[in-house]
């Protein structure tokens, strides 16, 4: 299996994809580098098809990935929930292709190539 190392050890790479998971589930769009927008489509889309399944092996081990964070404040609703109760209905009948991948230009200071990936 191929991936892009990001220049970071494996458990850093590991906390980096589980940190922005958790945020594109959140928030539904967020703003990074283009390879870490890459190595990060595959893994949501996995959580979403874990959201769509719904029983509790999926839910425990989505939540073994996603970080524990409140998405929102006043519902009291955290990452998990909502992407079981709010996201995974959102995409039952699509068969895959959950994410998209906008390219922005590049990143001022280093030049680093950005991209938004949000939910479709």
């Amino acid at each position: 299996m191929a991936y892009a190392k990001l220049g970071r050890t494996s458990s850093q790479r590991k906390a980096l994809l589980r940190d922005l998971v958790t945020d594109l589930i959140i928030n539904e769009r967020i703003e990074t580098t283009e390879a870490k927008a890459k190595e990060l489509r595959p893994i949501v889309e996995k959580m979403i098809t874990l959201g769509k399944r719904g029983d509790l092996h999926a839910r425990r081990q989505a939540a073994a990935f996603v970080r524990n964070e409140t998405a929102d404040v006043e519902s009291g609703q955290d990452a998990i929930q909502k992407l079981f109760a709010d996201i995974a209905p959102r995409f039952a009948e699509r068969q895959g292709g959950y994410t998209r991948i906008l390219k922005v230009g590049p990143r001022r200071g280093d030049g680093a190539p950005m991209a938004i990936i949000e939910f479709v």
